[in-house]
């Protein structure tokens, strides 16, 4: 804890580099990623401040659309989209995902019940192979019933429609760093 402490203390030292901050944001594009302390999505983006907003679920999971009842989660998406008008989502999986591999394995998950009851979100269960430490297959398929998910959402649904949104399932591995992207036209994940 003491040098993430150093850090905080010195981080603000040069004012006049966060200053144009305060004016507000403009960020291009929805990055929805794994709570995972591996995962630094500006890291993996090379983003500064202000370029990109992010929406980090134990397992990038988006939980289905209710009006009834809003998370957090479509909040952060409908801010998103309706008042930042990002143009593009990026769901991103990683490899080693302790969410994914709980859920393709069958984990008992009954000693951390907040997990299990997060992670009944994630239907239908991720495919894949449970012998697999990376959980590549797995994460993977459940990255795309994500961007699925997110179609169902009104305000997604709309900017679709018109054009002005585009949803990316990416995959990546943390044991590399490399970043793999889905296309749909092949229906792989290739490098991007």
């Amino acid at each position: 804890m003491q040098p993430l402490i150093h850090n905080a203390r010195t981080f603000g030292r040069r004012p006049e580099d966060f200053a144009r901050l305060a004016e507000g944001q403009s960020p291009e594009v929805l990055f929805i990623t794994c709570s995972d302390s591996r995962v630094v999505p500006a890291l993996i983006t090379g983003a500064r401040p202000g370029e990109l907003f992010e929406l980090r679920t134990a397992g990038n999971i988006v939980p289905p659309y209710t009006s009834a009842r809003p998370t957090a989660e479509a909040a952060t998406i409908e801010y998103a989209v309706e008042v930042l008008g990002v143009g593009d989502i990026v769901v991103c999986g990683h490899s080693h995902c302790g969410a994914v591999g709980a859920l393709v394995r069958g984990d008992d998950l009954d000693a951390v019940p907040a997990v299990r009851d997060w992670l009944a979100h994630a239907t239908p269960r991720p495919t894949g192979t449970a012998e697999d430490p990376a959980v590549a297959e797995g994460v993977q398929s459940h990255a795309l019933t994500q961007l699925l998910r997110l179609r169902s959402y009104p305000c997604v649904e709309k900017r679709l429609a018109d054009g002005r949104l585009s949803l990316h399932a990416w995959y990546y591995e943390v044991h590399t760093g490399a970043v793999l992207a889905h296309c749909p036209r092949t229906d792989a994940f290739t490098a991007l």
